[in-house]
């Protein structure tokens, strides 16, 4: 029994680990791409991802059944509203005549 408690607190850790190399990344993303579009791109597929991969490892040490379910709908909330705001600005954006950058 105290062998599958540490695999779970292992699992956790590598999840949540994992989670936030996604946000640094996006972030690094943020910063390194160079338009509106592209940076918006990798913050929302790196962040999701991220906190998907963090609420995976919450969710291995939630205690209740409904505190998990809490965690869960907590990041499909997010998904949902990321997407829209995402959608939002990249249609503020090519409304105020920002083009996408061309590949050379």
């Amino acid at each position: 029994m105290t062998s599958l408690i540490s695999l779970s607190h292992w699992l956790s850790a590598a999840f949540i680990l994992s989670g936030v190399l996604f946000f640094v990344v996006g972030t690094l993303g943020l910063l390194r791409f160079p338009d509106i579009y592209s940076r918006l791109h990798a913050l929302t597929k790196a962040d999701n991802l991220g906190l998907g991969l963090v609420i995976a490892g919450l969710v291995l040490q939630a205690e209740t059944l409904t505190g998990a379910l809490k965690l869960i709908l907590i990041w499909l909330l997010v998904i949902a509203s990321s997407a829209t705001t995402s959608f939002l600005i990249a249609r503020a954006a090519l409304n105020r005549g920002i083009q996408p950058r061309s590949q050379p």
